[in-house]
């Protein structure tokens, strides 16, 4: 571990090789590759691959496997991203709210002027006035409809 200079502990760095590398740029391309499948692409056997992986998950560097879902293919035609900058002494109370929306599919705690900006999906226009109606009781929003997406999700460099 290692301390920050505010006192909170983080986990170290893991040290990674080539083959690291390889098995996690494999596994978000794929996270359904089988064992004997990655050990190919990086030059392993299969054992070898599966002790790999295993420590890569005790260090914390694969916190878990995935599926990626087409949000369209479940209806829902927009996407939105909303800035939240909670009323006087209501944090808490619009953290737990933003939480318990489910259309709000990621949001993160921010320094500026806004303390959250959230990501959600729609099946429309109507809907994102519906959710913010319940949001802007307790505090002010500035939303942006997402029009395309090029630079979708993505690891961080590996290097």
């Amino acid at each position: 571990m290692n301390k920050r200079p505010n006192g909170v502990n983080t986990p170290a760095p893991a040290p990674l090789d080539g083959i690291d590398r390889a098995l996690l740029a494999a596994l978000a391309e794929d996270a359904r590759t089988s064992v004997s499948d990655l050990a190919r692409q990086v030059g392993l056997s299969a054992p070898s691959t599966s002790e790999r992986l295993r420590r890569l998950e005790a260090q914390g560097v694969i916190g878990g496997y995935t599926v990626r879902i087409d949000p369209r293919a479940l209806g829902y035609t927009l996407q939105a991203i909303v800035r939240v900058k909670p009323l006087p002494g209501q944090l808490h109370l619009v953290e737990e709210m933003l939480r318990r929306i489910p259309e709000f599919i990621e949001c993160d705690k921010v320094t500026g002027d806004d303390c959250f900006i959230a990501r959600l999906y729609l099946h429309s226009i109507e809907q994102l006035d519906e959710i913010l109606t319940k949001v802007t009781e307790r505090a002010e929003t500035s939303t942006a409809i997402v029009k395309s997406t090029p630079v979708p999700r993505r690891l961080p460099p590996l290097a």
